[in-house]
């Protein structure tokens, strides 16, 4: 029911099974409705049969008598769609269901025989002609998308612009290669744990007497390069677990209402990342929450990978536009110090490594990510003033293919409404002309009604018997 003329089916029954139950067969030529389904929510699904077919209990059918169209049947039933479901929706059932004797009874309005050819025919001419500018919009969209990926792959593996070595070596200069700026941010990363550890221990009235507590430091870990590719001159190759703080989230117990009642603070949940910048939360916990269960409050800035969830969104990357704790599903990216100058770096190697992300998922039936395999993303890591020509250079592509993206949308959308135009005219008499020598609608449906009135045969009465069996009239 998902075209709309019906030639083949899925599944096939048997002459016998037609003979030997209640299953009807339908004639080529009638129009099938779908009057049960949760699609009657917002669709009515509509479809001509191009062959004999029997239907399910789903499903009624319409055998126009001739000479009505049963196409012109069949684009009057969609042109009226939502009327259709709006006047013969049953009340009260568990899955959205049509009236059969409501359906029955609703009016379509008949054009004359000649005219209906002439508008069945128009509405197919324009539909053939939408059809191909749609299917040409959908392979330009298609054409950006990889693009756009063809885009991220240059700009990670450094040929999107000239490298800074190159320029180095062009302007007679030095440049800081990005092996420096990693040492640079795990040296950070270490005098920040060394401040917050010696800070902690003076708190507790337990200042070192010697430097051997700095030994509890654990380094973080570093890339196994020996089956990563060769990176451009200057570049080098680091894990997240080095650029970034990789932590998670967690979800308070639900029906707790000291995690929950009147709650303020922000909490999002891996749904988020379908959007590019995290502004508004999932839901709100309490402080209580934040204090007692295993939740952190992440300042703006920090990316969010999801680890798990429906569809497409394990793998998935963005960015927290809010200060907000995550829920378990989430790894956050915390860069801080030197480190926050590699974020758009790191966001976009992500959503370049999105399909790897993926594939690099661990389980079962719903394979999923951890905080393990997210800080052992190995990331190529070009020197800062690359990154931001890279950046920039990204951006403007980027924005672009955006642009043409989001035209192309609003034509695909602008194709929608006028096929609904379309029949709009074509059942309200302004589609095609009309001939004043065409027979009258009124005059072929009397005609139709006279000729079933005469087929109809009356059975004759059976002869009633008396006791004795002798006949009675």
């Amino acid at each position: 029911m998902k075209v709309p003329v019906i030639s083949d089916s899925l599944d096939h029954i048997t002459d016998d099974a037609v003979r030997a139950s209640t299953v009807k067969l339908i004639p080529a030529g009638s129009v099938l409705i779908v009057t049960r389904s949760g699609i009657l929510a917002h669709t009515l699904p509509v479809a001509r049969t191009a062959v004999a077919v029997t239907v399910n209990q789903d499903i009624k059918a319409l055998t126009p008598t001739p000479p009505i169209d049963p196409d012109f049947v069949a684009w009057g039933a969609r042109a009226l769609g939502w009327p259709i479901l709006n006047a013969c929706s049953k009340d009260g059932t568990t899955v959205a269901s049509v009236d059969t004797t409501l359906l029955q009874d609703f009016r379509l309005p008949v054009a004359p025989a000649a005219e209906q050819h002439r508008i069945v025919s128009a509405i197919e001419s324009y539909f053939t002609r939408l059809d191909d500018a749609v299917a040409t919009l959908e392979r330009v969209q298609r054409n950006l998308k990889r693009y756009r990926a063809s885009v991220l792959k240059a700009a990670v593996e450094g040929r999107l612009v000239p490298t800074e070595a190159e320029l180095a070596r062009a302007e007679g200069r030095s440049y800081e290669p990005a092996s420096v700026l990693l040492a640079r941010i795990l040296a950070e990363r270490r005098r920040r744990w060394e401040e917050a550890e010696l800070a902690k221990m003076t708190a507790r009235g337990k200042a070192p007497k010697d430097d051997r507590w700095k030994a509890k430091y654990v380094e973080p870990v570093a890339p196994d390069t020996s089956e990563l590719p060769e990176l451009p001159e200057g570049w080098c190759w680091a894990t997240a677990d080095q650029l970034a703080i990789v932590g998670t989230g967690a979800t308070p117990k639900r029906g707790d209402a000291r995690f929950w009642s009147g709650g303020q603070v922000p909490w999002v949940t891996s749904a988020v990342v379908n959007d590019s910048l995290v502004a508004t939360p999932s839901e709100f916990v309490t402080h209580t929450a934040l204090r007692e269960t295993n939740l952190t409050l992440y300042p703006p800035g920090t990316l969010l990978v999801a680890m798990y969830g429906e569809g497409k969104t394990r793998g998935r990357a963005t960015t927290l536009g809010i200060e907000s704790a995550t829920n378990q599903a989430l790894a956050a990216l915390e860069l801080r110090g030197t480190a926050d100058y590699l974020r758009d770096w790191l966001l976009r190697f992500l959503e370049h490594n999105y399909l790897e992300l993926r594939r690099a998922a661990s389980g079962g039936v719903q394979p999923n990510l951890n905080l393990g395999i997210v800080r052992a993303i190995c990331v190529p890591l070009p020197p800062v003033a690359e990154q931001r020509r890279v950046s920039e250079e990204a951006d403007r592509s980027l924005s672009i293919a955006h642009a043409t993206y989001e035209a192309l949308t609003a034509n695909e959308l602008k194709a929608s409404r006028l096929r609904q135009s379309i029949l709009k005219w074509a059942f309200e008499g302004r589609l095609v002309d009309q001939d004043p020598t065409d027979e009258p609608a009124s005059v072929l449906l009397e005609r139709i009604r006279a000729e079933r009135a005469s087929a109809t045969v009356t059975p004759p009465r059976r002869a009633r018997r008396t006791k004795k069996g002798t006949p009675k009239s």
